[in-house]
């Protein structure tokens, strides 16, 4: 036994130390966008936001988006079939004239077509309608800091990117939301690498929901979102496409000029990863128990081995430890505080994993924002 656990802890200690060299050689690579000066001009661009039952949030990300500075700017609302007061809400911005230079396309959709995800076809049906050399898709609960259009198309066209996707700030009440955010930042970028996504050789990909920007051209080229209609994480699919068709795809931080308003509390926030929990490993039980490994060997046995192992062993596992504070220093700078509460971060996020794809199964349904989708047509929607 103790030999085993001397084994686990070297193994544990050198995952470790390779992620943390990625990560320390890579994450300074991911620019901030507010370093980028504006940009004077650009192409005319049109952005596509889907709103279904958005009441709360809807009328301060509206707002930001008619103050936005961009010149040449078409907003194009999709409500989805909303049952609340969005409706009502958007009608009445839309007539805004008082303040603001422009006015925001309101599009209503009140029926899903069949082997459709209703924000998937709802971004489709906006998309359809934009008459801008640039689109951006993002969601009808974020915030935009005036300058940030010119920002990202500066960026975008500097670096002759076809798809630039953006982090935002993500706002929750208390300690406990905001240390599972700061933890679930580490969790996305083992996941995604960010900082890998601009190398035209490497797989990495990513797609941010709250930002996807990309030229229209090539998200008529990869196939929209007909591509991926039945795909609950359509935004980062979308990134996956624009990699696998050979173009150029970038990242960078939203900090203090994108934010959304996330969860409100813990029951909010495991409901909502739940859409996309299992469809983030292909829908495979076997990925789903590789990946709770993973994230339990590095980031929740270490702990425990400290109160189970002795002498080199718990030595090794100290060293662990100190590289998760590392990691976690890398992502979040000051946020460092939270990294108490990352083994009961991990915890929960595998928890997600393991209910999302048990109900899944267990049903043959993903439920999504109040529709039942088949689980086989999810499956089948590979990309």
């Amino acid at each position: 036994m103790d030999v085993t656990l001397l084994v686990l802890a070297a193994f544990t200690t050198l995952l470790l130390t390779g992620l943390f060299i990625d990560f320390a050689m890579g994450y300074g690579h991911v620019r901030a966008l507010k370093d980028i000066g504006p940009a004077q001009s650009g192409p005319p661009l049109s952005i596509i936001a889907a709103a279904r039952n958005e009441a709360r949030g809807i009328e301060a990300a509206v707002t930001s988006l008619l103050r936005l500075d961009y010149p040449a700017l078409e907003i194009v609302i999709v409500n989805d079939r909303s049952t609340d007061e969005t409706g009502a809400i958007l009608e009445r911005l839309s007539n805004v004239v008082s303040g603001f230079s422009r006015t925001v396309k309101i599009v209503n959709i009140t029926e899903l077509p069949d082997g459709w995800l209703g924000k998937n076809y709802a971004l489709q049906v906006g998309a359809d309608s934009a008459t801008g050399d640039l689109i951006l898709f993002t969601d009808a609960d974020i915030v935009f800091e005036p300058t940030t259009l010119r920002r990202a198309v500066a960026l975008l066209e500097k670096e002759h990117t076809d798809h630039l996707a953006v982090i935002p700030d993500i706002v929750v009440p208390g300690v406990a939301l905001n240390a599972f955010v700061a933890a679930f930042a580490v969790f996305f970028s083992m996941y995604a690498r960010p900082w890998k996504v601009r190398d035209p050789r490497s797989s990495a990909h990513i797609g941010i929901g709250a930002f996807n920007l990309i030229r229209g051209e090539v998200y008529r080229a990869i196939g929209g979102h007909r591509a991926i209609a039945m795909r609950p994480d359509d935004d980062i699919k979308l990134g996956k496409l624009v990699k696998k068709h050979g173009f150029r795809q970038d990242v960078a931080n939203g900090s203090d000029l994108i934010a959304v308003e996330w969860y409100a509390s813990i029951g909010e926030l495991v409901d909502g990863l739940m859409k996309n929990a299992f469809a983030g490993v292909d829908y495979s039980l076997w990925k789903v128990a590789g990946s709770s490994a993973a994230l339990f060997l590095m980031n929740v046995w270490p702990v425990l081995a400290l109160f189970l192992t002795e002498g080199i062993t718990r030595a090794l596992n100290v060293v662990s430890l100190l590289l998760i504070v590392l990691i976690f220093w890398t992502v979040n700078g000051t946020r460092v505080a939270y990294v108490l509460a990352f083994p009961a971060a991990a915890v929960l996020f595998i928890y997600i994993m393991w209910r999302s794809a048990l109900i899944a199964i267990t049903r043959g349904t993903i439920a999504w924002r109040g529709t039942e989708y088949p689980l086989s047509q999810m499956r089948a929607n590979r990309v």
